[in-house]
């Protein structure tokens, strides 16, 4: 008779969820050591090659691309393809970093020999000791022995959590000695929602030349020409000595809407001291600024270098460019 299906599942998450935290009891001077290793021949113009068989050739596969994309170099190599010649894809600068569960996957062997030929570094990841890849490697990354979720014990699964969460902490400690910083980050992740989360305000931004910029004195008869023309629906206002002063949105037309209001000055309908951006400020950060930092929403912010004005960012743009 089969057990009740949800219970299956949260005994298969609890039991993984136990196999993560003996790892994250388990971590030691065996983990810095091997960090060390790794940030030097990174430091060094080394990359860091991943391989692994099966499963752990899969995890091995994310892992180096959570590597290369958090600024560590990275490549994953197949074990199998490896002793038909991608063996050349390993140089003495770069470091090897073999996942086995069990640490006895004989496709690993002539990588192992090779590292050991070259000196280059070997990091092994596996929850045996004993095994043959952890008695050749320079570095051993134990995995805790916990049971698998399977009730068989068979099916790799809490090893499998436990092999990727040890690749996630490996790339993340070299990210914090890196020292990545957001804007670092953006250069690895230039497509897709993050890097548009990432663009700067001055991408997405419209220029000087595009904006409604109108004198403090000029009437609304001939600033709403402008206001038209510029179509951002907004209008800037500068004073006589060629200072931003305000701003003019369509909540402003729309307080003062009287039968007088062609005969008004821009300096008479403006909303003094407007809020501005930094044109380097990540466009998030304005969308944040629109959106939850005022008592009202708005819909523009002008962007100033100082007080040079530099252009306008409007939420519909970056709304446009995926930026949430």
């Amino acid at each position: 008779m089969t057990k009740d299906t949800l219970a299956v599942a949260r005994a298969t998450i609890l039991t993984e969820r136990d196999g993560l935290s003996a790892l994250a009891e388990s971590l030691d001077s065996r983990f810095t050591h091997a960090i060390d290793a790794l940030e030097k021949v990174s430091t060094g113009g080394g990359r860091v090659i991943i391989t692994g068989m099966g499963k752990s050739g899969h995890i091995a596969r994310k892992i180096a691309a959570t590597m290369a994309s958090t600024g560590t170099p990275a490549q994953y190599v197949h074990p199998g393809e490896a002793s038909h010649g991608d063996l050349g894809m390993i140089t003495d600068r770069d470091a090897v970093i073999a996942m086995s569960n069990s640490g006895e996957a004989p496709e690993l062997a002539d990588i192992i020999a090779y590292t050991r030929r070259f000196s280059i570094p070997l990091i092994a990841v596996t929850s045996r000791p004993a095994s043959t890849l952890a008695q050749h490697s320079d570095f051993v990354l134990q995995l805790p022995d916990a049971p698998e979720a399977c009730p068989n014990g068979l099916a790799p699964t809490t090893s499998t959590t436990t092999t990727m969460a040890m690749g996630d902490a490996i790339a993340v400690a070299l990210l914090d000695r890196k020292g990545l910083t957001p804007d670092q980050y953006r250069v690895f992740h230039p497509g897709g929602k993050l890097g548009q989360r990432l663009k700067y305000v001055s991408d997405l931004m419209d220029g000087p030349e595009t904006l409604p910029l109108v004198h403090d004195t000029t009437t609304m008869d001939k600033a709403l020409l402008v206001m038209t023309e510029k179509n951002l629906g907004c209008l800037v206002v500068e004073n006589a000595q060629g200072k931003i002063v305000g701003i003019i949105t369509d909540g402003d037309l729309k307080r003062h809407m009287s039968p007088t209001l062609l005969s008004k000055t821009a300096g008479e309908l403006m909303t003094a001291n407007p809020k501005t951006i930094a044109p380097k400020a990540l466009a998030a950060e304005a969308v944040d600024m629109m959106l939850k930092r005022f008592k009202q929403p708005i819909t523009s912010l002008l962007v100033m270098d100082g007080e040079q004005i530099c252009g306008l960012i409007r939420l519909q743009a970056c709304l446009q460019a995926g930026v949430i």
